[in-house]
């Protein structure tokens, strides 16, 4: 059924609410835009977040802050005093400080690192040693790292004098967290507009003035960004009564399926779940008059003064290769800010550079850890796409935007597919930077690992979780910590960096086991397989195995009532497990200095000011663990590709005692050496053309029982003992891989 786009004016306002990321857009609103393209549906797209910041963080923003709070009288605390004072020194550099962040005025990074230019207050006394950090040559991740801690100066300045929501990548998000009431939010939206709001609204008016929507649909990923959306709602339908409002996003597919508040529409008229795509388009069709209000697709309404679920189960969703390219038409993609907080590269791909999301798989394809919302739609339903597509989305997105980083924005990449999508950008000649999420399987072969290398891959995150294989079994996991420590291994060798997310607090999870895993955790950096984590405690879902049946994992729910807005965070006791909040502080100080490379040889006492248990682990677990290679016997199935160049062949004689044998020798270049190899001249021979057909930018891939037949036709003996010892087996450095 067709949509009548003429009928609704400028159709569709995409918004993103204050505050995501500083450095790059939330993905949701250029991917509806993307479908939306599909429909021939016009659409325009805001992120609101980098439009209210950028009006903030700029000299007449400054002025004008400045004189706000010079204006309410108060006495500050010496830190916001101090900012105050010195307010004429932010207020001239801070045109100069965005721009450079912006990547448009990279020359300031060396006025910037002299630490004489920029207005210093408390966040610099909390600086790393810089020398340490970035070296003598560093200087432009020097200059953000300055130049983001002068940020958060300021911002401690706006959250102390006049908006204590403030916050670079959330809003109030403690209203936001574990809303069970609607309550404490809608008495905050009754109260006057926060300084904040107000710069909020100033944009949300020019941008409505400008497109008309006939709806607006304000998508919200995360509890940071719930208040600034029911603000835009609230001032849309008191000003603009004639169109509508749609929520939809993370937050509403995870918290908001039991909603029955019906003041929550005094700000929204439609709230949707799980994938956009055809709930929207469903609206649409509805606001058009083409289909009634029994139709739409997961879509919370106000019916008879009541709230009403409607999800028309005749309608189905959309496969994942007809939602068409993500859209970032409309942004401000040349604004957004780089910024550099925490010193550690991995840390850094949250927030240095702008990357294109995009997605390989709907879903998750191993759906089974139990503190996860396995239960749902987004997560349950797996759907890869096919790799050619997904390079031809990123190429799209290149040409678009002029960028060729991409993050990966999945639940857990599937290997096979990152197999596939690597094998096609190395085909394409495509430059790509790309970093995705895993789980740490022994799929990730050395090989494998080498060639995600070449097709550009230059980071992995992935739940290690509790590094106790106890609780890993509970959490049905998958994988070992002896496993884990092999797959970031063959990641780290490869030159692609391993972020770890770490959980305490697990059901049952006792004071010796939480030690154990700092353990596990301390030789894993020491062994310089892991590059980057991060320690999260446990929290218990409403749509997790655990939240869904706690008594079988020990645990007991604080109350079995079910709130009338936000449902998803269960607050729950553990009686056999440790008191879990107490171990916070010692495993994430220890986290920051095993991440800086240092305090290896601490006890592990050190970190905690109260009594621990010694560990039980060995000391040397994680060496002996890597020594433990995994040996596996030639899979006649296992595909060849050579990624490296053609050999140079060089023909000779090789005498001994009288005799004397044809020899050929092999020449390798790669990008930083030679290497060579002598074999026989009928091998020799052989290996130089099978090379070339095992090239990657050939359409057929040989498995390893062809290239064996291969072999064995031209009169060649003993295969496996050629081909699976050294010299040949010594080429993956030159890109001989067995995938």
């Amino acid at each position: 059924m067709q949509i009548n786009t003429h009928h609704l004016s400028t159709p569709v306002f995409l918004i993103t609410p204050p505050f995501t990321q500083l450095n790059t857009p939330y993905p949701a609103t250029a991917y509806l835009k993307g479908f939306l393209n599909t429909k021939h549906i016009g659409s325009f797209q805001a992120d609101l977040g980098i439009e209210v910041t950028l009006a903030i963080f700029s000299k007449q923003g400054l002025i004008h802050l400045f004189e706000s709070i010079k204006k309410s009288g108060k006495d500050w605390s010496d830190n916001a005093g101090r900012i105050i004072i010195l307010q004429k020194d932010y207020i001239n550099t801070i045109d100069a400080v965005i721009l450079f962040l912006q990547g448009k005025n990279p020359t300031l990074a060396h006025q910037i690192s002299k630490r004489d230019f920029l207005p210093e207050a408390s966040r610099f006394a909390q600086l790393d040693d810089l020398k340490w950090a970035f070296g003598s040559m560093g200087t432009q991740d020097k200059a953000k790292h300055l130049a983001t801690m002068y940020l958060e100066d300021l911002s401690d300045m706006i959250t102390e004098c006049v908006d204590t929501h403030f916050g670079f990548s959330r809003y109030a998000e403690k209203l936001g967290r574990s809303a069970n009431s609607f309550d404490e939010l809608y008495s905050a939206l009754q109260a006057e507009h926060t300084y904040i709001d107000t710069i909020l609204t100033d944009i949300l008016k020019k941008r409505m003035d400008a497109i008309e929507p006939a709806l607006v649909a304000i998508s919200v990923p995360f509890p940071g960004n719930l208040y600034t959306s029911l603000r835009c709602g609230q001032f849309i339908k008191k000003h603009y009564p004639g169109v509508k409002v749609a929520m939809g996003g993370g937050f509403a597919n995870t918290e908001l399926r039991s909603l029955s508040d019906a003041r929550v529409f005094e700000f929204y008229d439609f709230i949707t779940l799980d994938d956009g795509e055809a709930p929207l388009e469903n609206l649409l069709l509805h606001l058009d008059g083409k289909i009634n209000i029994e139709q739409l697709k997961r879509t919370f309404t106000l019916v008879n003064g009541r709230v009403n679920y409607i999800n028309n189960a005749a309608c189905t969703d959309y496969k994942q290769g007809q939602v068409g390219t993500p859209d970032y038409s409309d942004l401000f993609l040349d604004e957004y800010i780089s910024a550099i907080e925490v010193i550690n590269p991995m840390h850094s791909l949250w927030s240095d550079g702008r990357w294109n999301k995009l997605t390989m798989a709907h879903g998750c394809y191993w759906g089974k850890c139990t503190f996860c919302d396995i239960s749902l739609d987004y997560i349950k339903l797996y759907e890869p796409i096919a790799a050619k597509l997904l390079c031809d989305r990123m190429e799209t997105i290149i040409a678009q935007t002029g960028q060729n980083g991409f993050h990966f924005v999945d639940e857990a990449a599937p290997p096979a597919l990152m197999r596939a999508l690597a094998i096609e950008i190395i085909k394409r000649k495509l430059t790509a930077s790309w970093w995705t999420n895993i789980r740490f399987e022994k799929s990730f072969t050395r090989d494998l690992c080498l060639l995600l290398k070449a097709s550009g891959c230059i980071a992995v995150s992935g739940g290690l979780e509790v590094a106790s294989d106890r609780l890993l079994e509970l959490i049905q996991k998958g994988i070992t910590v002896a496993q884990v420590a092999r797959v970031n291994k063959n990641f780290s060798d490869a030159g692609i960096m391993v972020h770890a997310y770490l959980m305490y607090g697990f059901p049952t999870q006792t004071a010796q086991e939480t030690i154990d895993s700092l353990e596990m955790v301390r030789q894993l950096f020491e062994a310089g397989i892991l590059q980057s984590a991060f320690w999260h405690q446990f929290t218990m879902t409403a749509h997790s195995p655990v939240g869904l049946n706690p008594q079988k994992y020990k645990v007991k729910k604080v109350s079995d009532a079910i709130g009338s807005f936000a449902n998803n965070d269960i607050e729950h006791t553990d009686p056999t497990g440790a008191d879990h909040p107490t171990y916070s502080f010692g495993l994430k100080k220890s986290l920051l200095n095993y991440m800086h490379g240092t305090c290896f040889d601490y006890p592990l006492q050190k970190w905690f000011d109260f009594k621990i248990p010694k560990t039980t682990v060995a000391p040397d677990y994680i060496v002996n663990a890597l020594e433990q290679v995994e040996t596996s016997a030639t899979k006649p199935a296992s595909k060849i590709i050579w990624l490296g160049h053609k050999p140079a062949v060089v023909h000779f004689i090789k005498s001994k005692k009288g005799n004397h044998w044809p020899m050929a020798e092999l020449i390798f270049q790669n990008k930083k050496e030679t290497t060579s190899i002598k074999v026989s001249e009928q091998q020799g021979n052989w290996l130089a053309g099978m090379l070339e057909k095992l090239s990657v930018d050939n359409s057929k891939i040989y498995t390893q029982q062809e290239v064996k037949e291969s072999y064995e036709a031209h009169s060649l003996e003993d295969f496996e003992l050629f081909w699976d010892n050294k010299p040949v087996n010594s080429l993956y450095r030159f890109g001989l891989l067995q995938l």
